[in-house]
């Protein structure tokens, strides 16, 4: 694991879906469990279990399946704001993907959250990811 959680999370989700596993496991920290949180919201995961392994906390994510077909739903994340280059926008300059079906996840002084909470407070902060 990298200094960069965020995209760990990305990673680990990612490897999950493409790999067509059930389950995932990420170490559990406060920015993992909101992100979670918001993903399980949006219906991009199934469930999450907190998970204790020898004095350490883990995050288990069941990643939503189709019903008729093997394999998960193929979730595509894209990492945008990173350590190197921070990515800021205010309320009025957060993008839309893919015309407001996708989710775009941002940091702001209120915690984080969606794009469409975000407009709502007219609050504007960093994008960390788009997922959709």
């Amino acid at each position: 694991m990298g200094r960069d959680t965020i995209a760990d999370i990305i990673t680990y989700i990612r490897n999950a879906d493409m790999d067509k596993k059930g389950t995932v496991r990420i170490p559990y920290t406060n920015i993992t469990e909101n992100i979670v949180k918001i993903l399980l919201r949006e219906g991009f995961i199934e469930n999450v279990r907190k998970h204790q392994e020898n004095n350490k906390y883990f995050l288990v994510l069941t990643l939503r399946h189709r019903r008729n077909r093997k394999g998960a739903y193929r979730n595509i994340l894209k990492r945008i704001s990173r350590p190197g280059l921070r990515i800021y926008c205010n309320s009025q300059r957060i993008p839309r993907i893919l015309g407001g079906i996708g989710v775009v996840i941002l940091s702001t002084s209120r915690g984080i959250m969606t794009d469409r909470e975000a407009r709502l407070e007219r609050i504007g902060g960093e994008i960390l990811f788009y997922i959709w």
